[in-house]
C-alpha cells in the first residue's frame, strides 16, 4: 500500500485589509474579484494580496523601510503586502525620501507603469524605490489576521494579515489580470451577499469581514486590531453523526469556530 503524501508546504503569502470612513456608509472595505482563471479562489470576491516574492525578503530593503518588523520574516509580509497592494489594486503605501506624508494620488499616477513592470518581474522592487526615491511605508500596517491553509488541501498558504487606512486621494483599482473586478463595500454587505449567493466568498474571508462589521469606523477597526492577540488559525475537520464540520480555534477570536460543510450531511 502506498504511503499516505505528506501535506503541501504553505506558501508565504499576505494581504492588506484597506479601509476608508465613508461619511454616508460608514467603514467601507477594498475588495477585488478574482479572475476565473486564477488557481486559488477563482471568481471570489476577496482582499488585495498574493505571494511573497524572493525579493521582498532581500535584507537590503529594510533600508528603505519606514516602521518595518525587526523580524526579517515578518518585514517580508510587510514589504510584499505593500507591494502586491500595488500591483493589483493601485495603492502604493509609500513616501517619498525627506516626507513624513504618503505619496499623493498626482504622484501615484506618475508610477501607475511600475504597477505591470512590477508584477512581470522587469523592474525589481529595489529598482524602483531607488530610480522613484520612495520608502515603504511598514508604519501604516497593523497586523490583523495569521491564516494557514488546512494540511489537507492540495495548495497551502500561510497567510498574513494586515489592515491599514487606504489613503484618501488614490483610485484603487483593479489590475484586469489577477483580479477582474473591484468595489468599495460595507463589510456587512459581503456578508448579506455572501449569505444571499450573490457574491461568492471562502471561509477565511467571511470570518475576517465579519470581525470588521463589527466596528464603524477605520479609527476602531485599527484599535480593535492592535488590542487583540494575532492567534495563528489552521482549520481543521471534525467528523460528527451529522456530517462533516470545519473548526477554527475559539481563542482566535472570531463570531463562529465551526461551520458544518455543505453536502456532507450523514
Amino acid at each position: 500500500m502506498a504511503e499516505p503524501k505528506p501535506p503541501a508546504t504553505p506558501v508565504p503569502a499576505a494581504t492588506i485589509v484597506l479601509l476608508r470612513d465613508d461619511p454616508n456608509e460608514g467603514l467601507e472595505i477594498f475588495m477585488v474579484v478574482r479572475h476565473h482563471q486564477i488557481d486559488f479562489a477563482s471568481g471570489a470576491l476577496v482582499f488585495p494580496g498574493g505571494k511573497i516574492d524572493e525579493q521582498d525578503a532581500d535584507p537590503g530593503l529594510a533600508a528603505y523601510c519606514d516602521g518595518a518588523d525587526p523580524d526579517p520574516v515578518m518585514r517580508a509580509m510587510q514589504i510584499g503586502a505593500i507591494r502586491e497592494a500595488f500591483e493589483e489594486a493601485g495603492v502604493l503605501l509609500a513616501r517619498e525620501n525627506g516626507s513624513d506624508e504618503i505619496v499623493s494620488g498626482e504622484r501615484l499616477a506618475s508610477l501607475e507603469h511600475y504597477r505591470s513592470a512590477l508584477h512581470s518581474g522587469e523592474v525589481s522592487l529595489q529598482q524602483f524605490l531607488d530610480s522613484e526615491q520612495l520608502r515603504l511605508a511598514c508604519d501604516t500596517l497593523v497586523r490583523f489576521a495569521h491564516w494557514v491553509t488546512p494540511d489537507m488541501m492540495p495548495k497551502r498558504f500561510d497567510t498574513h494579515f494586515f489592515i491599514a487606512r487606504a489613503p484618501e486621494d488614490h483610485v484603487l483599482l483593479h489590475d484586469g489580470h489577477e483580479s477582474v473586478d473591484s468595489v468599495w463595500i460595507r463589510p456587512q454587505q459581503v456578508l448579506d451577499d455572501a449569505a444571499e449567493g450573490r457574491r461568492t466568498v471562502i471561509f477565511p474571508t467571511l470570518r475576517n469581514v465579519e470581525k470588521l462589521a463589527d466596528v464603524d469606523t477605520v479609527d476602531a477597526a485599527i484599535a480593535a486590531a492592535r488590542s487583540q492577540p494575532i492567534v495563528t488559525v489552521t482549520p481543521w475537520t471534525e467528523k460528527r453523526d451529522d456530517g462533516l464540520w470545519l473548526r477554527i480555534p475559539v481563542e482566535a477570536g472570531y463570531r463562529i469556530n465551526e461551520e458544518r460543510m455543505p453536502g456532507r450531511g450523514g
